[in-house]
């Protein structure tokens, strides 16, 4: 079991056959975890592995960091010190917006393998399914929306936001049908005055 590399060694640690474990890792070290990680997530035998251990009642979480660290031990990184650094990310590259743009990909890509393995694949499937439909109608809402004069578009949003906080932020509530929609621009009266169901 290998343990921590001592800063007083760390210029000779490749030479010493030592794993890097200070400073910070570069753009293309976290590029290629990225591209690794999302190949090696998306192979069936890793899949496998990561059901496997939800089936033990192991978190997913914890097999996909365990990837996460055999990536940075192939790199010739200390694993703590990579999942170290990747907590660090945001801070040291917060200005390289085409990085930010592939770590934001890089969590998305693990949670989407941990709920694929917690829920199974073809729950994982229809859930998929089910969001891709859910933007298509949130994409139509917009559309349709802006058909309408800049105030009634207030009128529309704030009957949006109050259906959306009495739904505790539920995904069905972010959508407002064309029948809605009318009907809010029809009676241009704020929620607040008129509550759905009040006669």
């Amino acid at each position: 079991m290998a343990s921590p590399s001592s800063s007083s060694s760390t210029s000779s640690a490749h030479r010493a056959g030592e794993l890097q474990g200070s400073g910070m890792l570069s753009k293309e070290q976290l590029l290629h975890l990225f591209d690794r990680f999302s190949f090696l997530t998306s192979l069936p035998d890793v899949k496998k592995r990561i059901a496997d251990a939800v089936q033990d009642k192991q978190e997913a979480v914890a097999v996909t960091t365990a990837i996460q660290e055999e990536i940075f031990q192939e790199m010739g990184t200390d694993p703590r010190f990579g999942i170290a650094c990747l907590g660090k990310v945001n801070m040291v590259y917060e200005s390289d917006q085409d990085l930010m743009i592939q770590f934001y990909k890089f969590i998305a890509r693990e949670e989407m393998a941990c709920d694929e393995a917690e829920i199974g694949p073809d729950e994982f499937a229809e859930r998929m399914h089910y969001h891709q439909k859910l933007q298509e109608q949130q994409l139509e809402m917009l559309e349709q929306m802006r058909k309408f004069h800049l105030d009634d578009q207030s009128v529309i949003l704030e009957k949006l936001c109050h259906q959306l906080e009495s739904a505790n932020f539920e995904n069905e509530a972010s959508v407002l049908s064309s029948e809605e929609i009318q009907e809010i621009v029809r009676r241009k009266v704020s929620p607040l005055f008129k509550p759905r169901g009040a006669g």
